[in-house]
């Protein structure tokens, strides 16, 4: 590869060096997940220039409502103003720098810094700043504005200057996918934060593959075991589940062509920086949700939604989320680095905002699922990142049920050379 850009830093160069040498199909060497330097790399070239997913407009449902979303050592605010419009700011005081809002989330009327009360409006204005020199211009001290766009009612960050452009052509693509769903109609049923021992590409890398699903017996019951497989890679002991999930999959199918749902699978995972798949696919038992046996777990259905048995829309976005949307509720997933062996993951179930807990939900019915398999993933996580970490770790083959990782390892490393050489 030839590099056009400025010349890159010796931690980068590095990093370049380890992708390349990189064996087709194979994973990545220890020292992309397990060196603080490169870790650092990332940061600023994936988490701090890429579309980072950071939650729902359900989360902020109110006129003054906040979540705080850390991406390194930059922290996001991202709130919703008086006048009804989703917003985002850097968390940093423009007097000197003190962190105006200290983690989670929650609602304000203005915003005050704690240190010297400077004070800003949900639109990021300067107020008031006690003791300024006369003439001092307010309007040229408001809160940093980052960019922040909504996709179906998802929320997306971006802190580079100029972001990836293509973020509006894979909108326009899954938007139609979402819509049914009905998320700006939605509301937070719970959210649970769990933080994983392991690099952030580990956690990543992990969700693309079902190779490892017989550990997760819950989910198991609702989630066909031969997810990303083709029909000539079916192993002779899981046949019959994919002749169930070929019925399975005829039945949506037909019941989405009669509710005019899209479906088909669409995706582009590596060549542009907006990486995405989606596609509506079947659930086992029941098939309506993620129930013990793939029934629903919320009697009031999401937006003008009257079947229940709708499978499963999965939607997965590079660098960090994936969702499932069924009928009755959806699942978001935002995974964030907390450090080169930490990673957040943050589970949201959002449920029709009529729903009323205990009535048409229970939240530990509701949560059951996922929350034993997120546990399940963190111990693999943690035993990958010991494992990589082991002077013995050599990077290995993927089977024929990963391509998804491969397709993120690729995705990966080429927008580790795009933000290089531009």
């Amino acid at each position: 590869m030839t590099l056009t850009g400025a010349p890159a830093d010796a931690d980068t160069t590095r990093l370049l060096a380890l992708l390349a040498g990189r064996a087709d199909r194979h994973s990545l060497p220890g020292p992309c997940y397990t060196d603080s330097a490169l870790h650092e790399v990332d940061l600023r070239l994936i988490w701090q220039r890429q579309w980072v997913f950071v939650g729902s407009v359900a989360e902020v449902p109110e006129p003054g409502d906040y979540v705080t979303v850390d991406l390194g050592s930059a922290s996001v605010l991202v709130l919703r103003d008086d006048d009804g419009q989703v917003r985002a700011f850097r968390n940093v005081c423009r007097h000197r720098g003190a962190r105006l809002v200290d983690g989670g989330s929650g609602s304000v009327g203005n915003i005050v810094c704690a240190y010297h009360r400077w004070t800003y409006g949900t639109d990021g204005r300067l107020l008031h700043a006690p003791q300024l020199p006369a003439g001092t211009d307010l309007a040229c001290l408001g809160l940093r504005t980052v960019h922040l766009r909504e996709v179906g009612g998802l929320l997306f960050v971006c802190l580079a200057a100029d972001p990836p452009g293509d973020l509006d052509a894979v909108a326009a693509v899954v938007a139609p996918y979402l819509e049914p769903h009905a998320i700006g109609r939605t509301k937070v049923a719970a959210q649970i934060d769990l933080v994983e021992g392991g690099n952030w590409k580990l956690t990543m890398e992990n969700n693309r593959e079902c190779y490892h699903c017989d550990g997760h017996p819950e989910l198991l019951g609702s989630f066909f075991p031969t997810w990303g497989l083709a029909d000539d890679q079916v192993p002779d002991r899981l046949r019959a589940d994919h002749d169930r999930y070929l019925l399975a999959e005829a039945d949506l199918l037909r019941r989405c062509d009669l509710g005019r749902l899209p479906h088909t699978l669409a995706e582009d995972l590596v060549d542009r920086p907006v990486g995405f798949r989606i596609q509506r696919e079947p659930l086992d038992g029941a098939g309506e949700s993620f129930g013990p046996s793939g029934e629903r777990l919320v009697r009031r259905l999401l937006g003008d939604l009257t079947d229940a048995r709708l499978g499963r829309l999965s939607l997965h976005v590079q660098p960090n989320t994936w969702f499932h949307a069924q009928a009755d509720h959806v699942v978001t997933f935002a995974v964030l680095p907390v450090a080169v062996d930490r990673t957040l993951v943050r589970t949201t179930w959002l449920v029709h905002e009529d729903a009323v807990e205990g009535v048409d939900y229970d939240v530990d019915a509701l949560t059951a699922v996922w929350r034993a398999t997120n546990e399940q993933d963190a111990e693999f996580v943690a035993l990958t990142q010991a494992g990589v970490a082991d002077p013995g770790y050599e990077p290995g083959p993927y089977s024929e049920a990963e391509d998804q990782v491969d397709a993120f390892v690729r995705w990966y490393t080429h927008r580790i050379e795009e933000e290089v050489t531009r």
